[in-house]
């Protein structure tokens, strides 16, 4: 009965405790569209949020990391939507069908508006690029599963995580200069059949080498 108690003591803690920070997320994000990044204070958002000063650092260690928690479960997305496809499926249509699924998924209304936010703020592009690091390493990983950790595949799921990863970062540059009402997984398409297409000569040219 006792533990049964602590169970659902502890539940309705850890429900507060995301409550708060999703309250937290919201007023820093609308103050940060609003007025922009820097105009922003913490005092600002502890204001809005209607938390101390002492919550705020208790989940955030600074108003960027606000802006990036939204990011941080794009590798868990991504690694769950690698392990969804099917087991028989080539790593080339795993890769491309994962991460675009996955980032058609984080672009709605919001994650454009951040996506602009970050774009136009100096202090938060540096940021933002500490991110594809740690997409790199998820997406590694959930590729190796797929052999079974097979410790002979591991230096060639490494490569092609670490090349994939680098042309979702140039795709993420390119889409700030996209055309008016260009489609998500168009461009995501086009993103892919280049890489694809790049690395095929690649291979050629270093076949004729051999």
């Amino acid at each position: 009965m006792a533990d049964s108690k602590r169970a659902a003591t502890e539940g309705r803690r850890d429900r507060k405790r995301r409550q708060t920070r999703e309250r937290i997320e919201q007023a820093a994000m609308s103050l940060f569209l609003q007025r922009g990044f820097e105009a922003t204070t913490v005092e600002d958002i502890t204001e809005a949020a209607d938390v101390s000063k002492r919550s705020f650092f208790d989940y955030f260690p600074s108003k960027e990391e606000v802006v990036f928690a939204w990011q941080d479960s794009f590798a868990d997305r991504l690694t769950a939507a690698v392990a969804a496809r099917p087991a028989e499926e080539p790593l080339v249509a795993v890769v491309e069908a994962a991460i675009t699924a996955t980032v058609i998924a984080s672009i709605d209304e919001r994650g454009l508006a951040l996506a602009e936010l970050i774009h136009r703020t100096p202090a938060l592009r540096a940021r933002d690029q500490l991110k594809y690091a740690r997409v790199e390493q998820k997406l590694a990983e959930a590729l190796l599963l797929r052999k079974r950790n097979d410790p002979q595949e591991r230096s060639r799921m490494r490569i092609l995580a670490a090349v994939v990863i680098g042309a979702l970062r140039v795709g993420a540059e390119l889409w700030q200069q996209r055309p008016p009402g260009a489609a998500p997984q168009d461009f995501a398409a086009e993103i892919f059949a280049e890489l694809w297409s790049i690395l095929a000569e690649l291979g050629d040219e270093a076949k004729a080498r051999l």
